[in-house]
């Protein structure tokens, strides 16, 4: 297949290094990693990341392969051009701030009740945090002893995760405060 250029984006750079971890993989198989990884610090619509291992095979970056029997899936694996990509990307110091989009704060901005806009959202976090919690025990000790270190990024990772459901969960229950002792003024 010819090489044709093409831009890389943070949604190249997740599928590699997904593909960097997994060795080979459908877009299905690649998605439900995305889900139990990288989607919970970096949401990736499901659309834009199905298309994307097809968008980089033909860029150079991956290798792709189909299936001899069954569903005839198509497999991706990265080539080294991708992984030269990959490893000269997470060598660029730094990266843009994030953005906090919040549309719970958004409706409280907009004279919402905090009690209602942020209904569940503890609950959520809590659950987001016991995930995250359950994910670190696997990456320390994994199915066949103490984690390699190619698993140091992913660690890190869920540590930070871990880190901001802890802080949403504070940060909601002290606006749950200053919401009660704000009405009782």
């Amino acid at each position: 297949m010819e090489r044709k250029p093409i831009r890389l984006t943070t949604t190249s750079y997740a599928v590699m290094s997904l593909l960097e971890l997994a060795g080979e993989a459908t877009p299905y198989e690649l998605k439900q990693m995305l889900v139990n990884s990288i989607e919970h610090f970096w949401p990736i619509p499901h659309t834009t990341f199905y298309d994307e291992p097809a968008r980089l095979a033909k860029g150079g970056y991956l290798s792709e392969s189909q299936e001899q029997g069954g569903r005839r899936r198509k497999r991706y694996a990265l080539t080294d051009l991708g992984r030269q990509a990959l490893e000269s990307w997470t060598r660029t110091p730094g990266a843009p701030p994030s953005q906090y989009r919040d549309e719970a704060m958004l409706k409280v901005f907009a004279g919402a009740d905090p009690e209602a806009a942020f209904v569940g959202r503890m609950e959520w976090h809590g659950a987001q945090l016991a995930e995250l919690e359950g994910y670190l025990a696997n990456l320390k000790e994994g199915s066949e002893g103490r984690r390699e270190d190619q698993w140091r990024g992913p660690e890190t990772t869920v540590l930070g995760g871990i880190a901001y459901h802890r802080q949403m969960i504070a940060i909601f229950e002290e606006l749950r405060r200053a919401g009660i002792d704000g009405a009782a003024s």
